[in-house]
């Protein structure tokens, strides 16, 4: 996927300028929200099983190479093989070479952001190999030759209409409105796809390293046509997602399915362990795990920024914040957005061209609010600006009005009596600044 995080700026405005973005954004923060809200309320003591859950990431993460090892001995115990990536395009390479072992023609994946991270679906399709997602909103995003704009909604930057346009235009569907019927028909086109694949490519949403399992959780089942119908399965996922045990498993399970749906569980959850038992009726012959680092040890190594990597894409810090309620997904520029995107994109992509995202936010402190494991964006956020300021090679980039009012804003703070009458300086040149181009 191609990064355009550096231009931010240009993508928000015409974001707002787009009738049918607005359209499609505006029910996102209060209907998620009051979702999430709901099944929260439902739950004894909340704040106990957040504070919980941000402990156990934070001790498993710590000892992250034992419970990998661990992982890694176990899924091999149960007839599957484990690979470890370094950075994307290595990644990219063990797909590519199992998919060339087994003579691979058509592949069939489940939603994944990590493979959104590595650009996968690109690499395999500049090798001319055929790939479809099975994700509804994934489906759709790929019809539309369009990355996600929400880490769980792809297409929740779609209204209906235009969905209803893309279907009739690559499908050869007839024009429908009604959301059942595109669903419907959506489904008939898939399941002959599932049944066609030789492979299935899905990501994790936990690893439990004393199983040697993998948990997918989902509401449509696709996941499940992925995993049980072709005869090799690959899955691919970040470092951070390994959970000591079953146990961890149902703290996350609760906190996951409020976070993301409003719900108290996932209508599938798919623990895979292994390959195909003799006495099974269905799943892989072969199961491949792959560990993608890319950049996250660095990050564990970084202690003012480390919580990041404790994000369970769980996508609640995107329905609350003002920012990406009225701007998008698309307008940060890579595949994650909204307040974790603000962080985690910066850290994976080290580019220069990241400084705008840190500064793409209000510090409301909603963000942290909603995380399921509490995490504290906006002082990751804070931190991340400092340091962007403070990098003399960033501020070659930084456009000028943003360096005059960083300075402007720094030189009060200093003295008490500057700050106590700043307010009034500031009120006059900030208008002057925005007129500087």
């Amino acid at each position: 996927m191609e990064v355009k995080t550096l231009h931010f700026k240009r993508s928000a405005k015409k974001a707002l300028r787009d009738p049918f973005l607005q359209k499609a954004l505006s029910s996102v923060s209060k209907r998620f929200k009051e979702m999430r809200d709901r099944a929260f309320a439902e739950l004894n003591d909340s704040e106990s099983l957040r504070d919980l859950a941000y402990k156990i990431k934070s001790q498993t993460l710590s000892d992250l190479d034992l419970y990998l090892n661990e992982l890694k001995k176990n899924v091999e115990k149960a007839g599957g093989e484990v690979y470890w990536a370094e950075d994307s395009k290595e990644a990219n390479q063990l797909v590519e070479d199992i998919i060339k072992r087994h003579k691979v023609k058509k592949i069939v994946k489940g939603k994944s952001m990590v493979s959104e991270e590595i650009g996968l679906n690109d690499w395999l399709r500049f090798k001319g190999v055929h790939i479809t997602e099975t994700d509804l909103g994934e489906f759709i995003i790929q019809l539309a030759n369009q990355p996600p704009s929400h880490i769980v909604g792809p297409a929740i930057h779609m209204t209906k209409e235009q969905i209803a346009e893309l279907f009739r235009l690559k499908l050869g569907a007839p024009y429908m409105r009604d959301p059942h019927e595109l669903t419907m028909f959506a489904r008939k086109v898939l399941r002959k796809r599932f049944l066609e694949a030789d492979m299935g490519i899905t990501g994790v949403n936990f690893a439990v390293a004393e199983e040697g399992s993998i948990v997918l959780f989902e509401n449509e089942g696709n996941i499940r046509y992925t995993t049980t119908i072709p005869k090799i399965h690959i899955a691919i996922m970040g470092i951070e997602k390994v959970i000591p045990s079953f146990n961890e498993l149902v703290i996350f399970m609760e906190l996951l399915s409020r976070s993301t749906a409003g719900q108290k569980l996932p209508t599938y959850v798919s623990i895979i362990n292994g390959i195909k038992r003799k006495d099974e009726l269905d799943g892989a012959e072969r199961f491949y795990l792959i560990l993608l680092d890319n950049g996250r040890k660095d990050i564990l190594k970084d202690l003012e920024v480390k919580d990041t990597l404790f994000c369970i894409r769980c996508g609640a810090c995107l329905n609350v914040c003002p920012v990406y309620i009225k701007v998008g997904g698309h307008t940060y520029g890579w595949v994650y957005s909204g307040p974790i995107g603000s962080i985690l994109t910066p850290l994976l992509l080290k580019y220069q061209d990241t400084f705008h995202l840190p500064f793409a936010c209000t510090l409301c402190g909603a963000c942290k609010e909603v995380c399921p494991l509490k995490i504290d964006i906006p002082t990751i956020i804070v931190r991340l600006r400092q340091r962007y300021m403070e990098d003399e090679e960033i501020k070659k980039y930084m456009p000028f009005r943003e360096k005059m009012q960083s300075y402007l804003f720094e030189f009060p703070f200093r003295e008490k009596a500057l700050y106590s009458k700043f307010h009034i300086f500031n009120r006059f040149v900030s208008p002057l600044l925005r007129r500087i181009k």
